[in-house]
């Protein structure tokens, strides 16, 4: 018996060793690339390439950063992403709660469907739509707005089905006894639902604030001037002006990154919690 209580102990150590040893490797394999890119933008271009790739900077100078963002009008961009990413993030939280909500409490005809439906729309690519977005944000006459950037991705089918998912979760009776206490069922969404899927709530709000973040392409096709662009589609001028300064791409790229680093420590307790939920629902 004190052989076995021995043993049991040692065979944990060398269990957890070799698992977190995995978790290490993987999560540097993870951060290789930001780790080079951090590297790069502390150094000047012409130890870019070396060989072996630096994943450390030789010497740090972050002359890079303060000449990109003398380059840059950094701030008009940053607020022009800031007002996209808040319309997208705010879109998506009202319309994908008000959307999931009959999807997950109320009982009607035809709702199987309609939830199926939109499910099956999920395995349409982005991009295949690109050219239909395109001809009604012209039809509206939305082009070179940062409405019409938005418009298309407002409210997302992922986002309805976290959030159906995070109200299925809610107990049944407390809809009923906001019935009993006389309350609608927008008051009972508003008071009683909401609060109690907060978590789920942050996860949307974190997945679109990157998404819109970091959005180029769409941007660059509907908006005509580029002192509208946000930073993600901005930080091309250095690509296609200084295509050999990779510390002041490098620079650039790091910069624009800062934000939703910031965002995501902030909501990650939320992040883990709203994803939970939304897998065992």
């Amino acid at each position: 018996m004190a052989t076995l209580t021995k043993k049991q102990p040692a065979s944990k150590v060398l269990r957890y060793t070799v698992i977190y040893t995995l978790l290490i490797l993987f999560a540097i394999l993870m951060m290789g690339p930001f780790l080079w890119m951090l590297s790069v933008s502390l150094m000047p271009g012409k130890n870019v390439f070396t060989s072996p790739p630096a994943i450390l900077p030789t010497f740090i100078k972050f002359s890079n950063y303060a000449q990109v963002w003398n380059f840059m009008n950094f701030p008009k961009y940053i607020g022009n992403t800031l007002m996209i990413t808040l319309l997208g993030v705010v879109s998506n939280i009202a319309l994908s709660c008000l959307m999931a909500y009959p999807l997950a409490v109320l009982n009607f005809k035809g709702k199987q469907l309609v939830f199926t439906l939109l499910i099956a729309t999920m395995i349409v690519p982005a991009a295949a739509g690109m050219v239909v977005h395109y001809l009604t944000i012209k039809w509206l006459g939305l082009l070179g707005t940062y409405i019409g950037v938005v418009l298309p991705s407002a409210v997302t089918v992922f986002n309805v089905f976290l959030m159906r998912q995070a109200f299925q979760g809610v107990p049944a009776e407390l809809r009923d006894s906001g019935k009993i206490d006389g309350a609608g069922e927008l008051r009972i969404w508003l008071q009683l639902f909401l609060p109690l899927v907060k978590p789920a709530i942050a996860v949307i709000g974190l997945l679109e604030f990157m998404a819109m973040w970091n959005n180029f392409l769409w941007p660059l096709i509907v908006l005509k001037s580029p002192d509208m662009y946000p930073l993600a589609t901005a930080l091309t001028f250095l690509n296609g002006q200084f295509s050999y300064n990779f510390g002041w791409i490098a620079a650039g790229t790091i910069i624009s990154v800062v934000p939703i680093i910031i965002v995501f420590l902030f909501t990650q307790r939320y992040y883990m919690e709203g994803a939970a939920g939304a897998v065992k629902g």
